[in-house]
């Protein structure tokens, strides 16, 4: 596993794109997302936010055969700074479009209400190229990380719209605590009380 530096933002945000650009089914990325002519150029924006965000206030991990990659954050290291405060305009100019921000901030408030409001980590992405999809490098990946934090106390918070993201989190010891319908398309909650000992 490699934790990256600046240097590997270009790295991660193609990792992101080659996984998530070529799906237009009803998900999180593509609710975010502005759907017209320019999306994938706004996807990229939210990709590069997304990063942006993770190496601020948590971690980028990335495979050793740099083809996947988790996103991560602590929850009470978001605070305000400038850098913050533009990258969360550019999103909204960007990707999101000013017309849709109510809409998106709508669904962050369903989303919200089921994160603790004590201290927690939560992996914001994760993601794989689609030539290695099936094969070993999503889970080593997911291994790697949950051994380097084995010894955190916090709990662990996930929120995922892809069913096949949800049945690899249960594999590392993730449970369903909810499932949100009200946005069109389901997103369910899952939780883990700190790393497992043993995965």
């Amino acid at each position: 596993m490699i934790k990256a530096t600046k240097e590997d933002r270009d790295l991660v945000v193609d990792i992101l794109m080659d996984a998530f650009e070529p799906i237009h089914d009803d998900s999180s990325i593509n609710f975010v997302v502005k759907q017209d002519a320019k999306r994938k150029q706004r996807m990229r924006v939210l990709m590069e936010y997304l990063f942006d965000k993770s190496y601020r206030t948590g971690y980028v991990c990335i495979s050793d055969n740099r083809a996947s990659c988790l996103l991560l954050t602590y929850s009470n290291r978001d605070t305000f700074s400038f850098s913050k405060l533009f990258s969360t305009l550019r999103l909204a100019f960007k990707c999101i479009g000013i017309e849709r921000v109510s809409k998106v901030l709508e669904r962050q408030k369903v989303i919200q209400r089921n994160y603790p409001k004590t201290p927690y980590i939560r992996p914001m992405i994760f993601a794989v190229k689609q030539e290695y999809k099936g094969g070993v490098t999503a889970p080593k990946l997911i291994l790697q990380v949950y051994k380097e934090f084995r010894d955190t106390k916090l709990p662990v918070i996930v929120d995922a719209a892809n069913e096949n993201n949800v049945k690899l989190y249960q594999k590392f010891g993730l449970s369903i605590f909810n499932k949100e319908e009200s946005l069109g398309f389901p997103i369910y909650l899952m939780k883990m009380e700190g790393v497992p000992q043993h995965i």
